[in-house]
């Protein structure tokens, strides 16, 4: 198979404050086909310059700059034009944080503690338009029950997410095709694409991207408690 071309690749920006993580992770992403790294920093004044002078699909973020006040570098990356995606990396991670990261623009949290094959997919899935979720911040979002959501999309109490719902909900929020959650679930495509619109509508969201930023926030109460239907929001591999 030939190597791709530069058109298609992902070319990627790093902006991480540790200097020996930032430059090995550097060269690691610009020996693997099909991404290209357009330049890596430490502060983000230095970020902003590669990203005016070299066209960037995503950035890799740390999460100190990634969840600064007001958005710090992606809100102002944003202001100076840049049209691309921010994935957060860290080495650690809870639901507060990561939905101030997600809240200012990140498309995704990605955990140092996972394998280099699990960034490059989770880079792929981001720069696809997906959001990425590692699997320990899904644990603690289901862990978790905090109520806000429902009522500011417009469901209430008496509306709940019925167990389907839920269950195909967990299945969205790792990642998982309809055909995936169906197979999971012993459902067939089409009732998962049922319930999928069954939760648009009771959240009042449209695309499944914004009921994974929904439920980041922290306010998907309705998850709780399905902490052993864990094979249902595996992320996919391979």
């Amino acid at each position: 198979m030939s190597e791709p071309t530069r058109e298609k690749r992902i070319r990627l920006a790093l902006l991480d404050d540790q200097a020996l993580f930032r430059t090995s992770l550097a060269r690691f992403l610009s020996s693997e086909p099909g991404f290209e790294v357009a330049g890596e920093c430490g502060n983000s004044e230095q970020a902003l310059r590669i990203l005016s002078s070299s066209p960037v699909d995503v950035v890799l973020v740390d999460l100190n700059h990634g969840t600064q006040a007001g958005g710090g570098f992606m809100s102002a990356a944003r202001r100076n034009g840049y049209q691309g995606r921010f994935l957060i990396v860290t080495g650690a991670v809870d639901v507060r944080t990561s939905a101030r990261a997600i809240k200012f623009g990140a498309s995704g949290i990605f955990l140092q503690s996972e394998s280099p094959d699990r960034l490059l997919q989770a880079i792929t899935m981001v720069a696809n338009g997906a959001i990425w979720l590692d699997q320990k911040l899904i644990q603690l979002l289901v862990d978790r029950s905090v109520d806000g959501i429902l009522q500011k999309h417009g469901t209430n109490s008496g509306n709940p997410l019925s167990d389907r719902e839920q269950k195909v909900l967990l299945g969205i929020l790792g990642g998982l095709t309809n055909r995936r959650i169906g197979s999971n679930l012993g459902l067939s495509e089409g009732s998962v694409k049922a319930s999928v619109q069954q939760l648009f509508s009771k959240t009042g969201v449209r695309k499944r991207s914004q009921l994974v930023r929904a439920a980041l926030e922290g306010s998907l109460g309705a998850v709780k408690g399905l902490v052993g239907n864990l094979a249902v929001h595996r992320q996919p591999s391979g």
